[in-house]
């Protein structure tokens, strides 16, 4: 039996332990200790089957700590970690280490690197290479235009290397609410550019945060609809960005209802793209019972 739908993008952290350097500039709310568990019975009164764990700090703490979380809780079917990639031989040495730990992708933060540029840079790309050797997914949370670009020319580099875009790129929902639209269009292009390449999945998740408090379905439904034109229910997955979302933004059965109501003019079976299976797909998670 597989799993029907997943979460794909929920961040457990544990401050007493871990350093998280964007914590000190993020809500009173977010500085404390998040489990899965601590989601309550949401998961399953949505039906959740299970859940994908994705670090948020460039340290191996982080994904220790994580995978302590996927041993702890059966909802956990996969964690996406982070090694060095710019230091390939320590990056594989990692991944030896952690060769049977439910590892299915990789994620840096190029969007608090200071240089721009970093994700093109020559050291990279052995880790780039490292990772489609070993058929390993690359999370990235591309915020700008311009990591966006970057995007897709490490996809276009790579054509074996699945890529899948964080947050759907930051979609500017509180500027199209502002009304302006240039800065929505320069995102809306660069999506667009991204989506050309195949080998490109991209995360429904974090909208209700860049549509602000206050948000609604119909605030966050324009990057929705411009996601399903450019890439379709097939290259799409759900993530409720739990608990980053609680910040003023929604509980977890908020986020995920609302995300849900977005895709109410798609048929059945592409919901359940969306929902979970591109997800199973594009990780390669493994079904709940062998199918025969």
């Amino acid at each position: 039996m597989p799993y029907d739908v997943v979460d794909a993008h929920l961040q457990v952290w544990d401050p007493e332990s871990v350093h998280y350097p964007w914590m000190s500039q993020d809500p009173s709310l977010l500085r404390r200790t998040y489990r899965v568990r601590d989601v309550g019975g949401a998961l399953d009164e949505h039906h959740v089957d299970g859940v994908v764990l994705v670090q948020s700090a460039d340290n191996r703490a982080d994904s220790e700590h994580l995978l302590f979380q996927a041993l702890c809780d059966p909802h956990v079917v996969g964690v996406v970690a982070w090694v060095p990639l710019d230091q390939p031989d320590e990056a594989a040495t990692q991944l030896d280490h952690w060769r049977v730990e439910p590892i299915v992708g990789v994620s840096h933060h190029v969007d608090r690197e200071h240089d721009t540029q970093w994700l093109l840079g020559d050291g990279v790309e052995d880790g780039l290479t490292l990772l489609t050797e070993r058929r390993l997914v690359l999370d990235l949370p591309a915020t700008t235009p311009e990591l966006l670009h970057h995007v897709a020319t490490i996809a276009d580099r790579h054509p074996k290397l699945t890529v899948v875009v964080d947050h759907l790129g930051a979609p500017p929902l509180a500027a199209l609410r502002a009304g302006e639209t240039a800065t929505w269009q320069r995102w809306a292009d660069a999506l667009a550019v991204v989506a050309q390449a195949p080998n490109v999945v991209a995360k429904l998740a974090g909208l209700g945060r860049a549509a602000g408090p206050g948000w609604t379905v119909d605030d966050v439904r324009p990057a929705v609809d411009h996601a399903l034109d450019v890439f379709g229910p097939d290259r799409l997955m759900a993530g409720s960005d739990w608990p980053t979302s609680l910040d003023a933004h929604g509980t977890w059965a908020e986020v995920w209802g609302g995300l849900r109501a977005t895709l109410d003019g798609l048929d059945e079976a592409a919901v359940a793209r969306v929902m979970g299976r591109t997800a199973v797909e594009t990780y390669g998670i493994p079904p709940l019972v062998p199918e025969r």
